[in-house]
């Protein structure tokens, strides 16, 4: 074809050619929202559901038709409820977050998830953990989800700020999971079994406390406001006695059992309890910035001494 001025130009000619493909900028694109998801939702804290087994595997459950099955549809929900958690809580907190030195890289601080598709994540991991109660058609496991799921955002959005209260409500986190393994299960759980658990989960979370308070120092308060009732010591006092008491319970619960078999074997499961208790203390003592959690699952000394009770606790059984 001719133009005004005399040049040519060439006309396309043949049949159209098949839609070109995506391109590889686009696959990396989506590759690196699925891995700043998975971060969001918290793999690393996922193995903190495993107390929903506690009370199934303490009364021999696991082999029924209503055991393990349901005791795994309870932990999947959980893992779902609390990833709805972490990523609401991720939206409330990215601000925060941009200014604390190890959460400025969580994907919504760091811009990687917008929030308003990880609120969009959140309502289906929330309608998911509902649904597993549904499914095993145990209402009792829905109220457990429901409350787990309230109480999480209540503190996400205003009593994370309320100091003691805050604690107490990160430590029924834990006291929910194993309520819903007895709950999906079937096995009645015992107060002394109860006690154990919110004792544990309340060390832990002032374990997390005193952390945050001494790697971020006065810095602390401006993350986190409740910090600024804190103390140092106060907080490695609260971890001591709750983790005596525990030991104590643990003690009660044992010396309670049935028959002489169980009774002796679990109260020799006692003594690597202890043991991990106070490496638990030691490592919590150091200036960290990691989560509790991996000196919890990453220590040597700590997962030697988790599976020698489990080992003593399974042959009490």
């Amino acid at each position: 074809m001719t133009g005004s001025a005399g040049t040519t130009r060439a006309t396309p000619s043949g049949p159209p050619g098949p839609p070109a493909s995506p391109g590889p900028s686009r696959r990396p694109a989506l590759l690196g929202w699925l891995i700043a998801v998975v971060r969001t939702a918290r793999p690393r804290q996922w193995p903190k559901n495993l107390l929903v087994f506690a009370a199934p595997v303490a009364g021999a459950s696991l082999g029924r038709d209503d055991g393990l099955g349901y005791a795994l549809v309870a932990a999947a929900a959980f893992v779902a409820a609390s990833s709805a958690v972490y990523f609401v809580n991720d939206v409330a907190d990215a601000e925060r977050d941009r200014s604390h030195p190890y959460k400025r890289y969580r994907p919504v601080a760091a811009g990687d998830l917008p929030p308003a598709q990880a609120l969009v994540l959140a309502a289906a991991c929330a309608a998911a953990a509902l649904a597993a109660g549904f499914w095993i058609r145990e209402p009792r496991l829905i109220a457990v989800m429901a409350a787990y799921l309230v109480t999480s955002f209540l503190y996400s959005f205003a009593l994370k700020h309320v100091p003691v209260v805050e604690l107490l409500f990160v430590a029924s986190g834990f006291v929910l999971r194993a309520l819903a393994g007895a709950i999906a299960t079937h096995v009645p759980p015992s107060g002394w079994f109860l006690l154990v658990c919110s004792l544990g989960a309340l060390m832990v979370a002032s374990a997390k406390r005193f952390s945050e308070l001494t790697v971020l120092g006065t810095d602390g308060a401006r993350h986190r406001p409740a910090m600024r009732w804190y103390s140092p010591a106060g907080l490695r006092l609260c971890q001591r006695i709750t983790g005596v008491a525990m030991i104590i319970a643990y003690l009660l619960w044992a010396r309670g059992e049935p028959s002489a078999w169980m009774r002796d074997w679990h109260l020799a499961s006692a003594v690597p309890l202890a043991v991990a208790l106070a490496r638990f203390d030691r490592l919590t003592g150091r200036a960290t910035s990691k989560p509790v959690e991996d000196l919890i699952a990453r220590d040597v000394v700590m997962v030697c001494c988790e599976l020698a009770w489990l080992a003593l606790f399974a042959v009490g059984l």
